[in-house]
């Protein structure tokens, strides 16, 4: 039970009295009169309905302009205005004695100029005349209760509005007078709550034969009970003198006790409205005026049974009644004026209470009024800036954390960032991260709050509940649990959240656990794994060198993550090449490494063959042991003819020579074919035999090995006879030297004589003698061939010419005139000659020879201006003197004579061409 004096009051309504409007003279302002003898009064569809005492119902709608209808000839004792339908229910009397009869109006239709009357019929239960008590209808119009005096209870159901369509019935008798009816809807339930002076029953209408329950055993006057609206759950409100009830269909609800005898009740937008009799002195002098304290003033109370606040209390003199329309209450009293209460806005309402500092109160005020979250959250917001000012750090953060999601962060934080506030700081940003509002900055202060106050579990119960959606910052929360040392915390996140960087990162740099980073990296796709292997590879590999190169060696060969047992994801392999410098000072493993990738992928990059190639040279360098130095030979040499170093020839040829790697240096001068290079060698290491094995292995691809070998041997003081007279004597058979030139070379070692090169210059001069008796025998035969060419060329041009063929050249048959002869000495018969023959003036048998003739003269010819060509094999013959022979028979250095510079010897010149061209001719007819 509550008891109202404890509840604060208010005055959230303006009072005024309604006046006329003014009129077109100006006229006005005098309080609104209403019409004598007001019996009963209801509202409704926009207008506020009157019954009086004469039979006449009146309608006042807002613009004040009143009309009225004679609807009883004697009086109206009961209205009803539906608010949904346009229907007005009236009881009233028509004769003197007790015979009240129920009219049924429609006022949307008219019946000369009045209200169509759709229904009469009289309000009598059974055959006992009574007294109408009170009167309900539901606003489906399916259902009229009529309360009687004499405790009887009249239900009429269907359609209200006929009587062909309607029954009528007793529902209740008893043995009190009915003082109130209500309809209550729920669903399709309907109920009818039934109060009379000395109980409160609770009829079901929507079940058959009607079941009821009585809620209570004590009741009420006549107008002093009500049904709520859906704020209050559809109660039924009963107003004693001492206490206000509340009722359900099945049971009693809450109790408020109201003293005063209670006249009036309503329920009006969530509000109780009570007119009840006060004999006590007012509590405001204005409402007491000069009359004594015993006057009989009424009090109107507006209840706020939600928040529990008395919204407005006034009093007045001898209410008719307070009706509700047009968005304001209108109290009606005896003396025919109209007061109205309007409410204040919410706003204003809200400023009154923050003025008092009842912020509680305000904010249950508007949650009823259905505020928006914003003007909740202002609420809020002054309510923790009221709690923080007084000290109260507790109550006033738990305001704040209220305004989340509309109030920015930063107003609350900045409030509570002292150490000793650091509580209710660690509280608003746990809420403010539960909503998924916190940014990476709020993440940050909450986990220095909790490391600050060493809340490990805490700490715990924030990282490890977030199992569904995450409500923080994940990578902003390892940092700071990092910085703080809560390294187990950031690992445990790293590794949930999936950040395999700063799993590894915490691991490796500040754990120092290097098994668990690199198994964790073992787990992680190949890509993952490989750029993991390739940051971290080098620290692993100085910790934990074995089980690194373990994994590098799968890493590089058919990586499968170990957590991957089914083999679901598609295997890869990394380059193994780019691992190379993780092996770093850990020579040991990169050998390992190495020689498993060439034995288990033998198409490994070629960086892997360079480096185990250096590396097995550098162990073979610096190993002292001579059995283990031979077996590193081996296998470096085995590597070097793997084929493997084709492409990069030059440089595992400077690896081996850095190392002094000999039998390596010469096996890549052999494959890239260096001969020079390995004569070279064993020059600089003075090996005799290996030179002139060297030059009988390659002289004959390069020629110049022998000569170089000759000029080695020459500048050599020590006796080295035997091994010049081996390179002069295959100088001497190759013919690879000038004599000239081998004495010249020879000429420079000291030690050498004559006897050395006797044998070969001896064999020499026999050669040359031979030569140049063979060559003045073939000039001899040359001049005496060309001697008789130009005697046989002269005859030709000078003597007649006999031809004394007797047969055909061609046919072999007799020569038949016409025939055709040529110089020549051939001839044709002159059909056989047109068939075969190409030109008129050439000689079908000798034409291919001249041709083969014409040819080598104009190539000749052509040739004469590739200058460049003669100097290169000039430069590159052994025996320049056949070149310059050749050139100077192709006609190289004969003069240029041009037609311009020198007429007169252009005769001469065509001449010795021609005569040229002719001898060539004739030479090749001959053979």
């Amino acid at each position: 039970m509550a008891a109202y004096l404890q509840w604060r009051r208010f005055v959230f309504f303006d009072r005024e009295t309604v006046k006329e409007p003014s009129g077109l003279d100006g006229t006005g302002g005098k309080p609104f009169a209403l019409p004598p003898g007001i019996a009963v009064c209801d509202s409704g569809r926009g207008s506020l309905v009157f019954g009086d005492m004469e039979g006449q119902i009146w309608f006042l709608p807002r613009s004040l302009q009143l009309s009225s209808f004679q609807a009883y000839k004697l009086r109206v004792t009961h209205l009803y205005q539906l608010k949904q339908h346009s229907i007005l229910v009236s009881v009233g009397e028509d004769e003197e004695g007790i015979n009240p009869l129920v009219k049924v109006w429609n006022l949307e239709k008219r019946d000369g100029g009045n209200p169509l009357c759709t229904r009469i019929f009289p309000a009598i239960p059974g055959n006992k005349p009574t007294v109408v008590s009170c009167l309900t209808v539901h606003e489906n119009l399916n259902f009229m209760a009529i309360g009687f005096a004499d405790g009887s209870v009249v239900l009429t159901k269907g359609d209200i509005t006929r009587d062909r369509h309607s029954k009528t019935q007793i529902l209740h008798e008893g043995n009190y007078p009915v003082t109130g009816l209500a309809f209550r809807q729920s669903g399709k339930t309907t109920h009818l709550f039934v109060v009379t002076t000395e109980n409160i029953q609770s009829y079901m209408l929507s079940v058959k034969d009607y079941p009821h329950l009585e809620l209570d055993t004590h009741g009420c006057g006549l107008r002093c009970s009500s049904l709520s609206d859906p704020s209050q759950d559809l109660q039924f409100i009963v107003a004693g003198n001492e206490c206000v009830y509340l009722y359900q269909p099945d049971e009693r609800g809450p109790c408020f006790a109201f003293e005063g005898q209670k006249l009036i009740v309503h329920w009006y937008r969530g509000y109780l409205i009570i007119v009840s009799k006060d004999r006590k002195t007012s509590p405001k002098s204005e409402f007491a005026g000069n009359e004594a304290q015993n006057s009989d003033k009424q009090v109107l109370n507006i209840y706020d049974l939600c928040n529990k606040f008395i919204a407005y209390s006034s009093i007045f003199d001898d209410i008719v009644d307070v009706l509700a329309e047009w968005g304001s209450l209108y109290v009606l009293t005896r003396d025919g004026k109209i007061h109205v209460l309007q409410e204040k806005d919410t706003q204003t309402k809200l400023e009154m209470l923050f003025r008092k500092n009842l912020f509680e109160m305000a904010i249950n005020l508007a949650k009823s009024h259905h505020l928006d979250s914003d003007g909740l959250s202002e609420i809020f917001r002054q309510y923790g800036d009221h709690l923080y000012n007084k000290g109260n750090h507790d109550g006033a953060i738990q305001q704040y954390i209220r305004t989340i999601g509309k109030l920015e962060p930063s107003y609350v934080i900045r409030k509570f960032l002292d150490a000793q506030r650091i509580h209710n700081l660690t509280a608003y940003l746990q809420t403010l991260h539960l909503q998924s509002l916190a940014n990476a900055d709020h993440t940050t202060l909450l986990l220095n709050c909790y490391t600050k106050l060493k809340d490990s579990s805490k700490l715990e119960e924030f990282i490890k509940t977030s199992e569904g959606e995450v409500r923080f910052d994940v990578e902003t929360a390892i940092k700071v649990l990092r910085q703080a040392g809560y390294y187990s915390h950031a690992v445990y996140l790293a590794e949930k959240h999936v950040h395999h960087e700063w799993y590894l990162k915490i691991q490796l740099e500040d754990i120092k656990n290097y098994q668990e980073a690199l198994r964790y990296i073992g787990k992680l796709p190949f890509d993952q794994a490989e750029s993991n292997m390739k940051r971290y590879g080098k620290i692993l590999m100085h910790h934990v060198p074995k089980e690194t190169t373990e994994l590098l060696k799968i890493l590089c060969t058919d990586y499968q993550p170990s957590g991957d047992s089914e083999g679901m994801l598609e295997r890869k392999k990394a380059n193994s090449e780019e691992f190379i410098p993780v092996f770093a000072n850990n020579s040991r493993e990169l050998k390992a490494f190495l020689e498993h990738m060439t034995e288990v992928q033998a198409d490994s990059p070629q960086g892997v063959y360079d480096t185990l190639l250096e590396l097995r040279l550098q162990n073979w360098a610096h190993e002292q042991d001579e059995q283990i130095k031979e077996k590193l030979h081996n296998e470096a040499l085995t590597l070097l003819k793997s084929g493997r170093f084709k492409t990069v020839f030059d440089k595992a040829l400077v690896l081996c020579q850095m190392h002094n790697f000999k039998d390596g240096v010469l096996y890549l001068y052999e494959q890239g074919k260096l001969f020079q290079q390995i004569m070279h060698y064993h020059m600089q290491n003075e090996q005799y035999k290996k030179v002139i094995e060297v030059c009988e292995l390659y002289g004959d691809q390069e020629a110049c090995l022998w000569e170089q070998a000759l000029g080695y041997f020459a500048r050599k003081e020590e006796d080295c006879k035997e091994y010049i007279a081996a390179v002069l004597k295959h100088i001497e058979n190759k013919n690879l030297m000038p004599p000239l030139l081998v004495v010249q070379t020879l000429a420079h070692n000291s030690t050498a004589t004559l006897s050395v090169i006797k044998d070969y210059l001896v064999n020499k001069l026999q050669k040359q003698s031979r030569q140049i008796e063979q060559d003045e025998q073939r000039i001899q035969k040359y001049r005496e061939e060309t001697t008789r060419i130009r005697k046989e060329i002269e005859e030709l041009k000078a003597s007649p010419k006999i031809f004394q063929k007797t047969k055909c050249s061609i046919c072999t048959s007799a020569l038949e005139l016409p025939s055709v002869h040529f110089l020549c000495g051939h001839s044709f018969h002159q059909h056989c000659f047109e068939s075969y023959s190409e030109s008129d003036s050439e000689c079908p048998t000798c034409m291919p020879e001249n041709r083969k003739v014409m040819d080598m003269i104009r190539a000749q010819e052509q040739k004469r201006d590739l200058h460049d060509q003669f100097q290169h094999q000039l430069k590159c013959s052994n025996d320049g003197f056949s070149v310059v022979a050749d050139y100077f028979g192709r006609g190289v250095f004969n003069k240029l004579t041009l037609i311009t510079d020198l007429p007169v010897g252009k005769a001469a010149a065509t001449i010795e061409a021609g005569l040229q061209r002719e001898l060539l001719t004739h030479t090749k007819r001959s053979t």
